[in-house]
């Protein structure tokens, strides 16, 4: 069996010092574009592979991100690792993915070892961790950089990234009603989820702009989740006073309308019209496809990577830098013209 590649193998057959190899693997500054070549094509006919913890133990760096979250949609956590981990190879670094219960009485249990364990060189937060002021105090505390995605409050307080919610449930809204539906119910996301107010509120402002009226019963609180989307649905469904669409505000929540809908033999689109948010996966299984905003969440995360990873800094009385990503309404099978619509078939 052949022996392990070292640093001093890459050294000798790029023909530079181990210092300099270790100066183009930590990707530091002002090193001559053909020495950095040279090393970094040794690298890769030696197939070496730099220890992460002796890295880190040569400099102030750890080589790792972590991202702390409390969501029960797995598509979306999926996606969020994805974006994060695919960012964080390009630069050398190792994603760590930690799930914390922000309800619980004990956060600041949950924090405090892993920051204290962990000498990571920056967070991404998810929604609802990313607007708990216990985290956001103990990164502070500790100096741990971090970047929120799609944060509710304090928008000033950390470098941020996200999406126009507001405006893409308005459009969702306008799409159903352009469909000719004119009543439409609407279930709401987790509470605790700075997007769920934004999604409500555009759909609320799209009903009032096309002169319609958002009924109180049309409305249900759900938290993200297909069985909270299943018992919304329940609600809305099980009368023969029922809307002619529902709008959920993600995709397991839709799926769980969809779910109601074939149990009580409404079909979909032609009886009962399903939009949904995020664009999951599932959103592209189910049948028929599910009508839903394409929310970028792995660029999302790519870009809270990108900018700890970038060393993200501003001064006193600056505005935190922040980025904010389109998002593509993508019409498929699930929504079609109201039956009672002039248009419809």
């Amino acid at each position: 069996m052949s022996s392990k590649i070292t640093i001093h193998d890459v050294a000798r057959q790029s023909g530079v010092s181990i210092k300099t190899v270790s100066r183009v693997l930590n990707r530091e500054p002002n090193v001559k574009a053909d020495t950095r070549d040279r090393v970094q094509a040794a690298v890769a006919a030696l197939r070496y592979r730099p220890n992460i913890s002796a890295r880190s133990l040569a400099g102030s760096k750890a080589y790792l991100i972590g991202v702390f979250f409390d969501n029960p949609s797995p598509g979306y956590i999926t996606d969020v690792q994805l974006g994060a981990i695919a960012r964080c190879r390009e630069e050398g670094y190792h994603l760590i993915v930690e799930p914390l219960d922000s309800t619980a009485d004990n956060v600041e249990e949950q924090v405090a070892p892993m920051l204290a364990t962990l000498r990571m060189d920056g967070v991404i937060l998810t929604a609802p961790v990313c607007d708990h002021p216990v985290v956001l105090a103990a990164l502070e505390r500790e100096q741990v950089p971090y970047v929120r995605i799609s944060p509710g409050s304090e928008l000033d307080r950390s470098a941020r990234v996200g999406m126009d919610d507001r405006l893409a449930a308005y459009e969702m809204t306008k799409h159903l009603i352009d469909l000719g539906h004119t009543d439409i119910g609407f279930i709401i996301g987790h509470p605790d989820h700075g997007a769920s107010h934004l999604r409500h509120e555009g759909f609320t402002t799209a009903m009032t702009d096309s002169g319609l009226t958002v009924r109180p019963e049309r409305v249900e609180q759900g938290y993200f989740s297909f069985r909270s989307g299943f018992e919304a649905a329940e609600k809305l469904l099980t009368s023969d006073d029922r809307p002619t669409a529902v709008f959920a505000s993600n995709d397991d929540m839709a799926l769980g309308v969809m779910a109601v809908a074939n149990r009580l033999r409404l079909n979909v689109p032609e009886t009962l019209s399903v939009a949904g948010f995020d664009d999951t996966p599932g959103a592209k299984v189910v049948w028929p496809q599910l009508t839903t905003v394409r929310q970028p969440i792995a660029a999302m995360a790519g870009a809270a990577a990108d900018m700890l990873l970038s060393g993200v800094s501003w001064d006193d009385g600056e505005t935190p830098p922040s980025k904010l990503l389109d998002f593509e309404l993508v019409v498929r099978e699930s929504t079609g013209p109201a039956a009672n619509w002039p248009g419809a078939q």
